[in-house]
């Protein structure tokens, strides 16, 4: 494939050639890179699975067809060739133009859908794209990149639009994130810092941690069953997966015997909680890597407990909150850690001092039918997505069921050090030229106009 500057060369020439591509060709190029995916979910999966070793197929492949379907859908119609806002009260034009050259960072989570989700933002903005993959999953994306470039050639697209990295090293996606016009990272702190610093305009993503609170008059069975299945789902790989329920004092118990009903299995007694936690942070450290994308059986086997084959998750409630237990941070695994509260401020509080500990910015979820409940969690919590009634873990990234754009990179504001706070789409990576005619006449009014109270 030749040096990153050679790949930056090829992917500008092919961009240039692009530049002016109508919308139905920016269209059909979009719709090509969400169908392949759909079209060879089993495949594309199989392959990653073995490659990353972690994941669930059954999983990874419902995700795949589901955000192929999801994102073609909320790209369709969409203008982004031409003049694509008229605002005559204004007298002002907004007239859509590409960015360029855009490195996209891909996680060993997510090696299929985050590609595809990529490309046909960048596609459907006329820009070209160059993948940098992780360690783990590039005969993945050196598969997904040729089945890509086959579609393009088949619609009359140069196929250099879209390219990726053979060699991948940390020196390599650094000289590509310096070398394109707009990068956006997805995956860990440290190559979403590195984006950051490659002085080139970069969408990164921060780390999750999902705090979940259940109201006292939520459903607990349902609220159970709900947060499991966001837990569980792609066996916690998916940074929207809940991480710590907290739940009325009263009724901990009740939800405790509710997770158990719903596929959950818990861990009671202060040595085996300890020994879970050092199992999931060794000496207190990161993550260990010998957990990341296991089953929680495979969880437990690791560590001695005895979790039956088809368990969602492990549940094990915390000793402390925020710093005082490592339990209460991301588990990139089926773990999550349940905590009683006494009102639903306290629960609150608690939620918002473990993402200042670990995941700011993020997500919660909220299991409530009082509207007031959930805008004050939503008020009191520095997150970019508040889930109200539904799994985090599979709906926060957007879901037939609800508003939220579909995407698999999740912006985290400026408490997650991001450039922004969303669901990534096509429109952060559109320029836009704005033109101004003059009014017929000036609308600012006499000074005294101005400054009277309303």
């Amino acid at each position: 494939m030749g040096t990153v500057q050679e790949l930056v060369a090829r992917s500008k020439a092919a961009q240039k050639q692009f530049e002016f591509a109508t919308q139905e060709q920016a269209d059909a190029a979009a719709k090509v890179i969400c169908k392949v995916v759909y079209d060879n979910a089993q495949m594309l999966v199989a392959m990653a699975v073995e490659e990353s070793r972690m994941g669930n197929v059954e999983d990874k492949i419902a995700k795949c067809r589901n955000k192929s379907m999801l994102i073609w859908q909320s790209l369709k119609g969409k203008k982004t060739v031409g003049v694509i806002n008229r605002l005559k009260d204004r007298r002002m034009l907004e007239i859509a133009k590409p960015m360029g050259v855009v490195a996209a960072i891909i996680p060993s989570t997510n090696p299929v859908v985050t590609p595809m989700g990529n490309a046909a933002s960048a596609l459907k903005t006329r820009n070209s794209i160059i993948f940098a993959p992780h360690p783990r999953a590039v005969k993945c994306t050196k598969l997904l990149v040729e089945m890509f470039q086959q579609e393009l050639e088949k619609i009359g697209l140069p196929k250099d639009l879209i390219l990726g990295l053979e060699q991948v090293s940390v020196e390599d996606s650094g000289a590509l994130m310096s070398m394109a016009d707009v990068v956006v990272a997805t995956g860990g702190p440290g190559m979403v810092k590195a984006a950051y610093s490659s002085g080139k305009p970069s969408l990164g993503v921060g780390q999750g941690n999902v705090q979940c609170i259940v109201d006292r008059d939520a459903d607990l069975g349902q609220a159970a069953e709900k947060i499991l299945i966001g837990r569980s789902f792609d066996n916690g790989l998916i940074c929207l997966g809940e991480q710590t329920a907290f739940v009325p004092e009263e009724k901990f118990t009740e939800f405790v015997e509710e997770m158990k009903k719903h596929g959950g299995y818990y861990v009671d007694g202060p040595e085996q909680v300890a020994k879970l936690r050092e199992g999931l942070f060794p000496g207190g450290g990161p993550i260990s890597r010998d957990v990341v994308g296991l089953t929680a059986a495979q969880v437990g086997a690791l560590m001695g407990f005895n979790v039956p084959e088809g368990a969602k998750a492990i549940v094990v409630k915390a000793d402390g909150i925020g710093r005082a237990d490592h339990l209460c941070r991301e588990k990139l695994c089926p773990v999550i850690t349940v905590y009683p509260y006494k009102t639903f401020e306290e629960g609150v509080a608690m939620m918002v001092e473990n993402l200042e500990y670990e995941g700011k910015g993020h997500s919660i979820a909220v299991h409530s039918n009082t509207p007031d409940h959930v805008e004050y969690a939503a008020i009191e919590c520095s997150v970019s997505r508040v889930i109200v009634n539904q799994p985090a873990g599979t709906t926060g990234g957007g879901s037939p069921t609800n508003g939220f754009t579909p995407t698999t990179t999740l912006g985290c504001g400026s408490w997650g050090n991001n450039s922004f706070s969303g669901n990534f789409n096509y429109e952060h990576l559109m320029n836009i030229t704005r033109v101004g005619y003059p009014y017929e006449e000036s609308y600012l009014p006499a000074p005294e106009l101005v400054w009277q109270e309303d």
